[in-house]
């Protein structure tokens, strides 16, 4: 089963991206507030997710539990197409009955994170599942130097997870260039500079997602 998201259907998918620190949550956080007094219905969600698979990698992530790389990046793709497929809360389902899904990360995040120990090329091709059953009406990536986004979850947090040291995050940020690079042409992304006040990042995001959610002036 797959869905084609166009720009006049009411249930909009909007995915967030960016390393961990880039303030994904405190934009989206801002965009539902936006979206929700245009009236506008909205889901918000994220990966990992809580199912017993998200479960699984934030055991992983946090250090609890080890695993291979290669299996890290299966449980994403197994925990992502549940995401989309489960008929309780599934994105899908949301967004066939009219709800605008917001997710703090998608599979782009498994191209960059998985991308710096696994060859992408695997990784795109392993979540072709998912990107085939749904694509995001538009990616926004939250760019933010390294260092700035240590020092915001410094924090924030009592510990570093996996994917958070500098060097890494570093290499991750990389990466998702690499990905926007490799998939331009079958991908709608924006590159935004969230290095700055919350509110003027939150006017970025807002100025490239605009024409998706048409006013009742705008229609007139």
């Amino acid at each position: 089963m797959s869905i084609e998201i166009n720009d006049c259907m009411p249930g909009k998918f909007i995915a967030f991206e960016g390393i961990d620190g880039s303030g994904k949550s405190t934009q989206i956080k801002k965009l539902i507030q936006r979206l929700s007094n245009l009236g506008i219905r909205c889901y918000k969600t994220g990966e990992p997710t809580d199912s017993p698979i998200g479960s699984l990698i934030h055991q992983i992530m946090t250090g609890r539990i080890t695993a291979d790389n290669r299996v890290i990046a299966g449980l994403f793709i197994a925990d992502r197409i549940d995401h989309l497929t489960n008929p309780t809360d599934g994105i899908i389902q949301k967004i066939q009955n009219g709800v605008t899904v917001i997710t703090d990360r998608y599979y782009f995040s498994s191209y960059a994170y998985h991308g710096v120990d696994l060859n992408m090329d695997w990784v795109i091709q392993g979540n072709s599942i998912s990107a085939e059953v749904l694509r995001p009406t538009l990616t926004i990536f939250l760019d933010v130097p390294v260092q700035k986004a240590l020092e915001r979850i410094s924090r924030g947090r009592f510990h570093m997870e996996l994917f958070e040291k500098e060097e890494r995050l570093a290499k991750v940020r990389d990466k998702y260039f690499e990905a926007f690079k490799k998939l331009q042409d079958v991908e709608r992304f924006v590159i935004i500079d969230a290095d700055g006040d919350i509110d003027q990042v939150a006017d970025r995001v807002w100025a490239v997602l605009a024409k998706y959610f048409p006013t009742r002036d705008d229609v007139l």
